[in-house]
């Protein structure tokens, strides 16, 4: 029994670990995208979109701070 014990312990904490890791990846990743929207309603749902689609093309991590910024950079919606 205290091996049933260890081994569900130890599958929840990793598990728990993971789940944590990928969330603040996420967070992260969405406030990235949302610091290319300067405080502008339309253009942060913009930028999220944009976060969406580089998802979804399979943008990798180290790349994404850039592919935001050239994204931004083609914004139809203007401050003006």
């Amino acid at each position: 029994m205290d091996y049933f014990i260890i081994v569900v312990t130890t599958a929840a904490g990793l598990y728990f670990h993971w789940w944590l890791f990928r969330r603040i990846r996420q967070w992260s990743d969405r406030d990235l995208a949302l610091s290319f929207a300067e405080g502008d309603e339309r253009k942060r749902q913009y930028m999220l979109e944009q976060l969406g689609h580089a998802q979804r093309e399979g943008v990798k991590r180290r790349d994404l701070p850039a592919w935001l910024e050239q994204a931004a950079g083609h914004c139809p919606i203007n401050n003006a």
